[in-house]
């Protein structure tokens, strides 16, 4: 899907009158993919801790009139009950939104002492067969309430997943969501995720658009990125690139995270007014996104409500004999 009347880029009236116009865009770098619905770009509210934050995220949405295609949280499925986490799935179902946890263990909040060092060691990943048993056991659990879409920050994890899904102990229709924590910067390095299993991948937010058109060369597959991004993942802010990010890298989320605002994993009651107002502030930040993309003409694209579901992508072949 495509725009009749190319967007308009920030400042240009005002600059092309004092001659100083901006170099045009380049046809050629324009993403020729979209989601199965026609789509380019859904949005997402991320970090929503739970069923108090989620209800203020719903009243919020409302109130500023902000489409919600996902929310996502980001403390883990082990951080909530499974009375919590019906009431999450009823909510989002009432509202036909896509709900997205994270599978946990992760390596930054275990016993390894290497993410701790400057090197980070390993990071986010799951250390061991423990972890991976643990992830495993919160998607089951999740899908078994009703979930249908996992945050994944751990390669392994991914695939493990995937072949889960493939064997029909996790539902066909299961979503798996590359976490931002582990997202990947190369066309290769995207492919890759794609074909573990992946179904939308969070890239991390100081990409450049051509970036961006060096991974639409080569995947398909959905993208997430922060408009506006958390300080411990670099803390940037694209509002004004939202018309050439969804140009360069669609099928793309737009994620409303918010910079300058204190950590919220893991999350619990003693982060309580944090956890609430940084998801109200999230929705107005959404509000603002969209805003500017009508006032630069580029809010045509948008993927119906309710749309989930990424399209035909590409997988590696598994066989039976794996993990024996």
């Amino acid at each position: 899907m495509t725009t009749s009347t190319p967007p308009r880029l920030p400042g240009e009236p005002a600059l092309t009158a004092l001659e100083l116009p901006p170099a045009p865009p380049e046809p050629a770098d324009t993403s020729s993919h979209a989601f199965p619905d026609g789509g380019r770009w859904r949005t997402e509210v991320p970090s929503c801790e739970g069923p108090e934050a989620l209800a203020v995220v719903l009243a919020e949405s409302a109130r500023l009139d902000v489409p919600l295609h996902r929310i996502s949280q980001g403390s883990g499925i082990w951080m909530l009950t499974d009375a919590e986490i019906t009431e999450m799935v009823q909510a989002c179902a009432e509202r036909d939104i896509e709900l997205c946890l994270f599978t946990g263990p992760r390596g930054t909040w275990d016993t390894g002492a290497a993410t701790r060092t400057d090197s980070g060691g390993a990071g986010l990943r799951a250390r061991g067969h423990s972890a991976l048993a643990g992830c495993v056991e919160d998607a089951v659990r999740a899908t078994g309430l009703g979930v249908r879409c996992l945050l994944v920050a751990d390669e392994g994890v991914l695939w493990t997943l995937h072949r889960a899904r493939a064997a029909g102990i996790l539902p066909a229709g299961t979503t798996l969501k590359v976490s931002a924590l582990i997202g990947p910067v190369n066309p290769a390095s995207y492919a890759v995720y794609e074909r573990l299993g992946a179904d939308s991948l969070n890239v991390p937010s100081d990409l450049t658009p051509d970036h961006l058109t060096e991974i639409r060369r080569v995947s398909a597959a959905p993208m997430d990125m922060y408009i506006e991004a958390p300080d411990d993942l670099g803390g940037s802010v694209r509002m004004y690139e939202l018309a050439e990010l969804i140009r360069r890298g669609a099928p793309l989320y737009l994620k409303f995270g918010l910079a300058r605002a204190p950590g919220v994993y893991p999350s619990g009651r003693q982060l309580r007014a944090a956890v609430l107002d940084t998801a109200r502030e999230r929705v107005r930040r959404g509000r603002l996104a969209l805003d500017l993309l009508a006032r630069h003409g580029a809010a045509d694209g948008m993927s119906p409500l309710g749309s989930r579901l990424p399209g035909p992508l590409h997988r590696f072949e598994h066989t039976e004999s794996e993990g024996n």
